[in-house]
Formats: structure tokens, C-alpha cells, sequence
């Protein structure tokens, strides 16, 4: 995927080594990315160094067993903000060798889902272990379900990235 920005394979590249500047190890838990997010990272030379790996997570019942996400949190929705925060704290939580997760959650179509969330409505949050915490709402545009997928993946990316930018590494304890 091309955009005015760059390619989602620049983007993920640009991650991977901000996160290696950093000394920080990265998880993905996805929902509506079916695992885009950690495929395109993966794909970056020398990813394995920080990318510790993803969760594909795309129902209720598997957001709870995989990343404890407590069904009064699902019950509403399970694209909100909030679930795309638990999505991420649970990674961590999952994940002990990482330090940074980036999540998301949303309906790439092609219908809407189940509780009546608009095909292109999608959540992203970042979260860390030392309480940071960002959180990106998209409305993007329905297209086939790949492009859809490829635009919320890159959406991720540019979060995942801006927050690597800010993240201070904490010196040794």
C-alpha cells in the first residue's frame, strides 16, 4: 500500500528501528487486521530482535481467554476505545517479554458487525509498562475488505511509531 506518506513497508521499517533504538521489544493483538499488523513488521530485516509476537483475536469469547478481557468490558461493543486499550494491556499482560503493544479492534466489512459497528469504524491504542498510553480512532471509508484491512494496518503503524518516537527508556532499576 502506497500512500502521500510513504509505503505501510517504510512505515513498519521506521518502527522496527525506532523500537531497536529504544531497547524495546513490541506485541500486536489484532482483531479486524487478521494479523496484517505483525506480518508487515515481521517483514522488516532484523524485526526478530524486537518483535516478540502478535495475537489474532477476533471474537468476544477469544479476546477474553487469549488477553482477559472481562465480558462487561465486550458487552457493549467489542470496537470501542476502551476494548482497544484492554487489547493492548492484555498483550503485555500475555506477553511478558514485551514492552510496548499496539492493538486494535474494528469492522473491516464487508458487512457491519454484529452489534451494528459501520464497516470502516475501527480503535487503536498503544500501551507500555511504564504508563503510556495512546488511543486512535479511525472512520475510514468502506473499500474491499484487503484495502480496508491494509489502511487500518498503516493507521496502526503511524501510532505505533509516533508513540516509539515519544517513549523515554526508563535507566536500569
Amino acid at each position: 500500500m502506497n500512500t502521500h506518506h510513504g509505503s505501510i513497508s517504510e512505515l513498519a521499517a521506521e518502527a522496527i528501528a525506532l523500537a531497536a533504538e529504544r531497547s524495546t521489544t513490541i506485541v500486536t493483538a489484532e482483531s479486524c487486521t487478521a494479523g496484517a499488523l505483525s506480518t508487515v513488521l515481521a517483514g522488516v530485516p532484523d524485526a526478530g530482535k524486537v518483535l516478540q509476537g502478535g495475537f489474532v483475536v477476533y471474537t468476544k469469547p477469544c479476546k477474553t481467554a487469549v488477553l482477559g478481557i472481562p465480558d462487561y468490558v465486550l458487552a457493549r461493543s467489542a470496537v470501542t476505545p476502551e476494548v482497544a486499550r484492554a487489547m493492548a494491556t492484555g498483550a503485555l499482560a500475555a506477553c511478558r517479554c514485551a514492552d510496548v503493544a499496539i492493538a486494535v479492534t474494528g469492522v473491516a466489512g464487508p458487512e457491519p458487525d454484529e452489534d451494528g459497528n459501520p464497516v470502516g469504524l475501527a480503535y487503536a491504542a498503544v500501551a507500555d509498562r511504564h504508563g503510556l498510553n495512546a488511543t486512535l480512532a479511525l472512520e475510514l471509508r468502506p473499500a474491499t475488505g484487503g484495502q480496508l484491512r491494509g489502511e487500518i494496518a498503516f493507521r496502526c503503524l503511524e501510532l505505533l511509531r509516533d508513540a516509539l518516537r515519544l517513549r523515554v527508556v526508563p535507566g536500569p532499576a
